[in-house]
């Protein structure tokens, strides 16, 4: 494996897919992960304020679909 290893190969949402294809090391990957700092501190919290009465209009549409009522009209 080379010294460099291609950015896309790291991210963690599929390096496990791409270790078992063997493009990239288990080992390599190991090491690419605590070779990253510890950036815990900078942490900011996020606060969300949601509705109460929020619906998800999507769900609507499929409730509609599956009783035999037809989806949303198109314009």
């Amino acid at each position: 494996m080379p010294d460099e290893i291609e950015r896309k190969l790291l991210d963690k949402r599929v390096a496990h897919r791409y270790v078992k294809k063997g493009r990239l090391d288990e080992k390599d990957y190991e090491k690419h992960i605590k070779s990253l700092p510890d950036l815990a501190d900078q942490a900011v919290p996020i606060e969300s304020d949601l509705d109460d009465d929020f619906e998800d209009e999507t769900d609507e549409d499929e409730d509609e679909v599956a009783s035999g009522g037809e989806g949303p009209k198109e314009s």
